[in-house]
């Protein structure tokens, strides 16, 4: 029995593997910010997914505070890209505004 669950972790970790690489190729060739942030978003999570199965596995408990502490990094970061984008996308709506407002004055 504990041979199948064995074999079922090493299948997970190859998957969730797998799913790290696709969110990472989509970080990097997505079209629009959102998907991007998006993208670093589910790569967290599953980095997170990965701790915590690897914590089950080895039977490591502080690898669980490892994963809790993760978590709180990863959300910040998000918040924190997030953050800068609407910066940068209030000062390109401004000089718009602003663009627009001088062809009017012409």
């Amino acid at each position: 029995m504990t041979q199948a669950y064995s074999i079922m972790y090493n299948i997970v970790m190859v998957v969730l593997g797998v799913l790290l690489c696709i969110c990472l190729i989509r970080a990097i060739t997505g079209t629009r910010i959102a998907d991007k942030i998006i993208a670093v978003n589910m790569m967290g999570t599953l980095i997170l997914i990965i701790i915590c199965v690897l914590a089950f596995v080895k039977g490591e408990g502080y690898l669980a505070d490892v994963a809790i502490i993760y978590a709180m990094l990863s959300f910040l970061a998000v918040v924190i890209l997030s953050k800068i984008y609407i910066g940068v996308y209030r000062q390109k709506l401004h000089q718009e505004n602003e663009n627009g407002k001088e062809n009017d004055h012409a």
